[in-house]
């Protein structure tokens, strides 16, 4: 089931806050599924799609996961936290092959294309021009469907707080994260008891746009 948005883009964008005391209420399994399934349309090189998200909404995972969170009531508070992780598994021939075949099954993917990410995505992971680390790389796409998962709870009501306030080995040995997965953040949802967090301001465009070269006013 698909929900029409609380609020337009442009508003769920103005009024999002990190919100920092949620209520209990529940939130629909539809409109969950429905701002996962928003949140899942992020962009990412390759289509390759890293980010991971292990759901919690069992009140014994919540509580080892806030000993994990330096004891943040977020945590515990929210109905739904996300472990939102980045896999740097997807540069294997297999991984490389299943995003091949879903492009075809979407009709999306030429041979041609086929063959160049066969050849491209080793030798991207290889060279690593653009990043020093793959988990860099990971990180990066994975705050993109953070975000988006932000903004498409907030147009249908529903708040958030991204944390980066945790220990990550204790998250993934806690909860069975393989080494090669990188946690990004966390992501508690629910809706936000009052009074919300104030709008902490943002720099003028001027101040950190700049026009053709680093520095030049913009």
């Amino acid at each position: 089931m698909t929900h029409s948005p609380v609020l337009s883009c442009q508003a769920a964008i103005e009024q999002r806050r990190a919100a920092r005391s949620f209520r209990p209420d529940p939130i629909p399994e539809d409109l969950l599924r429905e701002i996962l399934r928003l949140g899942l349309r992020a962009p990412s090189g390759y289509n390759l799609q890293p980010w991971r998200f292990i759901l919690l909404r069992a009140a014994a995972n919540k509580a080892k996961l806030r000993a994990c969170a330096f004891d943040q009531r977020q945590v515990t508070e929210v109905p739904v936290v996300l472990i939102c992780c980045g896999d740097r598994r997807v540069n294997s021939g297999d991984y490389i092959e299943s995003v091949i075949a879903l492009g075809e099954q979407v009709n999306a993917m030429t041979d041609a294309f086929a063959d160049y990410m066969r050849s491209a995505i080793p030798q991207l992971f290889e060279q690593h021009p653009c990043f020093e680390s793959q988990e860099a790389w990971t990180n990066r796409h994975t705050m993109l469907a953070v975000a988006h998962l932000m903004i498409a709870a907030k147009s249908l009501g529903v708040d958030s707080c991204p944390m980066e306030g945790f220990v990550s080995a204790q998250v993934k040995a806690e909860f069975a994260i393989p080494a090669e997965v990188d946690v990004c953040c966390l992501l508690p949802l629910g809706y936000a008891a009052d009074p919300m967090k104030t709008y902490g301001g943002r720099f003028e465009i001027d101040q950190v746009c700049y026009g053709e070269r680093f520095g030049d006013p913009f």
